[in-house]
């Protein structure tokens, strides 16, 4: 018998449930239990492999945590990847150290290569649009656009710099989360002055 991949159950669910918005507890509940009742090993990181078939062009994202299969609307996508030269070239621009928390494997965090523009909005594999992000920021990045992470970086610094009356980086934050609010940028995230 032939061993099943974690992605070929989960496209085995989207087929049998087509044309149908599906919400993403109940495709990650399903595959987790259906995934190890057929092969006795643990489905890991069930997210990353729908993320996958959405930008693949598998799925259709119909809101945040919603998919959809539909067969006739199926779109190969040709997602570019870096290779490992690029790879190395921007982990060291980077100087092996995430861009957005400054840490690094020294610090005992996972670092991995991200594209600026994601793959699946018609980003490049590009020097220019790489850069070194810790497990961490590249999971909430994939999950959050990248100027909500920003924008929600800054006010959990500007409500920790004011709990501890840091005059300075409170000036700092309200700079920048103020011209988040000049450009209408992320206004459903509120920021409490």
């Amino acid at each position: 018998m032939k061993i099943m991949t974690q992605n070929e159950l989960l496209m085995e669910y989207f087929r049998n449930n087509p044309c149908r918005d599906i919400p993403h507890p109940e495709v990650v509940d399903y595959v987790v239990a259906e995934f190890f009742k057929r092969t006795n090993t643990v489905f890991r990181d069930p997210d990353r492999q729908i993320r996958k078939l959405h930008q693949s062009g598998f799925l259709i994202k119909v809101a945040k945590g919603i998919y959809r299969f539909e067969p006739d609307l199926i779109q190969e996508r040709d997602l570019e990847d870096f290779n490992q030269a690029q790879k190395e070239f921007i982990l060291k621009r980077d100087g092996y150290r995430c861009v957005i928390c400054g840490k690094g494997k020294i610090d005992g965090v996972d670092l991995q290569v991200d594209h600026i523009k994601p793959k699946d909005k018609g980003g490049k594999a590009t020097i220019e649009n790489g850069q070194t992000l810790c497990a961490s920021h590249n999971f909430r990045k994939k999950n959050y656009k990248q100027t909500e992470t920003g924008k929600k970086m800054f006010i959990r610094l500007y409500e920790a710099a004011k709990s501890i009356d840091d005059i300075e980086t409170v000036k700092f934050c309200s700079e920048i989360l103020e011209v988040f609010e000049k450009n209408n940028m992320n206004g459903h995230i509120e920021w409490k002055k």
